[in-house]
């Protein structure tokens, strides 16, 4: 089946290869995003793939469609990206990656927490440049502090796990409570509770209507002065430009995100030689205790593999006229738009 293949990095091209022979598909890169300007570069193809920065709208779907396209697999558990009810009104089915390893985005999360609570990026800085003062370096240990885990599903269970081996008291919010959570000794609490006992916020909850924002002023507000903020899950989680503020009056006493809410024009790009015209993203950057990555929480060789190999497989199930196992129907929409992690 051909396969129009877009935001396609040459790791991404790499894997897909050492993957195709069993499958015979054939693969078409295309290194733009794709919106409605690049929909048509689609046209004849039954199935194309996308990822988290891909805009899959109505109007797009609308193209696809006219196309020839019936299937839209997406390289991400999340699928806040597409309009699944706009593609099942078309005819196109869509397809995700239910599964990967959670480990890969949970230990990223701990290492962006790791270095910025002990300032591992400025200590590097300084080191380089001859510099070995320690003023300004001073973190806290983590034992005993409260971690707040916003969003129980199979990424934030496995923070919570990680973060209980160094002997964090773990509260947990989300929609549906976690067995396997509450087996830490992780309580559940609700929203001023956490807000008001959390030394750590970490974020592993889905972007939907009701988590849009979820961190803003009024919340931020509410926090403990000096609880460290952590984001691998949306952007679109926070209110960046309150963040900022909040970092400003040291309500926030620090702030790690791999994700940004206008990151689609930035992320998986060498801007370096470049002028960025994005003044939020370069405001949250110049604060010293503020550490931005480019959405690489899941880019572990086991996670992306398994990512591909999945995607492949729907592709293959859906030219064979089998059952999709990764379709998203409609009640897993609703069901997303209630809030339940997905992740």
């Amino acid at each position: 089946m051909r396969v129009a293949m877009f935001s396609a990095k040459k790791y991404v091209r790499t894997l897909l290869e050492d993957l195709n022979p069993g499958h015979r598909h054939d693969f078409v890169y295309f290194d733009t995003l794709l919106g409605p300007d690049t929909a048509s570069l689609a046209t004849g193809f039954p199935a194309v793939s996308v990822s988290v920065n891909d805009v899959v709208d109505r109007d797009v779907l609308k193209q696809l469609a006219a196309g020839g396209t019936r299937l839209v697999a997406t390289l991400s558990t999340g699928f806040n990206h597409i309009d699944v009810g706009a593609a099942h009104e078309l005819g196109v089915k869509v397809v995700r990656v239910a599964d990967y390893s959670p480990h890969s985005v949970a230990e990223f999360a701990v290492g962006l927490l790791l270095a910025l609570n002990r300032k591992i990026p400025r200590a590097y800085n300084r080191t380089r440049e001859g510099n070995f003062d320690l003023d300004g370096l001073m973190g806290f240990d983590l034992v005993g502090r409260t971690v707040a885990v916003i969003g129980t599903g199979k990424v934030g269970t496995v923070f919570a796990r990680i973060m209980a081996g160094f002997g964090c008291e773990l509260l947990g919010f989300d929609v549906h409570h976690s067995p396997e959570f509450e087996k830490l000794s992780g309580r559940y609490a609700d929203a001023e509770q956490i807000l008001a006992e959390a030394d750590i916020i970490s974020l592993h909850c889905p972007l939907t209507p009701q988590t849009h924002h979820i961190v803003n002023a009024r919340t931020l507000a509410q926090v403990k002065r000096g609880a460290l903020l952590i984001n691998t899950s949306r952007g679109g989680l926070i209110d960046t430009e309150a963040a900022i503020e909040a970092l400003k009056s040291g309500q926030l006493g620090g702030v790690a995100i791999d994700v940004y809410e206008q990151e689609a024009g930035l992320f998986f790009k060498d801007l370096s030689s470049s002028v960025i015209p994005d003044d939020v993203i370069q405001r949250l950057i110049s604060f010293p205790n503020v550490i931005v990555t480019g959405h690489q929480a899941f880019f572990t060789r086991e996670a992306l593999g398994t990512i591909l190999a999945t995607t492949v497989a729907s592709i293959s199930d859906f030219a064979a006229g089998r059952p999709l196992v990764n379709e998203i129907g409609a009640k897993m929409n609703e069901t997303a738009s209630r809030g339940q992690p997905v992740a």
